[in-house]
């Protein structure tokens, strides 16, 4: 979402993959993860690809969904995420491939199930990975994706994006906004119809954000949420203050221990 970590207080690109993973993970995608991994047929899989699986969160659930037998191989086109995902999930049968979602190195019509969580909003050329995903089914397969729903249906990313602009000097570029730009389902489903995909499924579903405490909450956000890295880069010292008033907000609206909040995606199915 708006929030995804890049901070320049982290060391090197390991760091920043651990913080993705031990507080975004839980906090915005395990829940996805159950749900995308809720939908899929398991007796139809006996190959599945993940694009975008960055630290492994929602790979683990598929892997425990689909057969024993079944192939899942995951991928993302950021290395050092995906050598977190690899080093967290060590003891499962997966396969770890650094791959473009725009370029598939997999035959026409090899796989029986293609997984995306919150991956294409970031992809320049939406058309091409839509008909790489279309390629790459067999007749029958199954392509399963989310997207998030806009941001004021993201509390904790929305409250912290109003917490930010105080701070900021300049209006953030459009780039911001790339994580929420998918949100109408009429367009997704005008995308997937012009590749090949005839019969689609695309619905808008609620989960919760959950955090031990709000003051966690705001610390993990702060600390490496991507938007608060624009403000630390000019004004370190205003970090501490900036952590206080969003647990202020966070624990008003959705309560300090534990702080629960209501987040929104839509959950796009489509059969080749």
């Amino acid at each position: 979402m708006s929030d995804i970590p890049t901070s320049s207080s982290f060391n090197c690109a390991d760091d920043e993959a651990h913080h993705y993973d031990h507080f975004l993970g839980p906090l915005f995608f395990e829940p996805w993860g159950i749900e995308v991994a809720g939908r899929i047929d398991s007796a139809t899989v006996s190959v599945a690809l993940e694009i975008a699986a960055g630290t492994g969160r929602v790979t683990r659930h598929i892997r425990k969904k689909i057969m024993p037998s079944a192939k899942l191989i995951a991928s993302d086109i950021n290395a050092d995420m995906l050598a977190e995902a690899k080093r967290k999930l060590a003891h499962l049968d997966i396969g770890w491939q650094v791959i473009d979602a725009q370029d598939l190195p997999f035959d026409d019509n090899s796989i029986d199930l293609v997984v995306c969580c919150f991956g294409y909003m970031f992809v320049p050329d939406k058309h091409k990975a839509f008909s790489e995903a279309y390629r790459v089914l067999k007749p029958g397969g199954t392509f399963i994706f989310t997207t998030w729903d806009k941001l004021e249906y993201n509390m904790v990313s929305y409250v912290s994006r109003l917490v930010a602009e105080k701070y900021l000097k300049d209006p953030l570029p459009e780039s911001y906004n790339l994580a929420v730009s998918m949100s109408d389902k009429a367009v997704i489903r005008c995308q997937l119809e012009n590749v090949g995909f005839s019969k689609i499924l695309n619905e808008t579903i609620e989960q919760f954000s959950i955090c031990t405490t709000a003051k966690e909450t705001a610390a993990g956000l702060v600390e490496g949420g991507f938007i608060f890295k624009e403000i630390r880069q000019h004004y370190p010292e205003w970090m501490d203050e900036i952590k206080i008033e969003l647990e202020k907000k966070l624990s008003e609206k959705y309560g300090a221990e534990p702080m629960i909040a209501p987040m929104s995606a839509v959950i796009n199915q489509a059969w080749k």
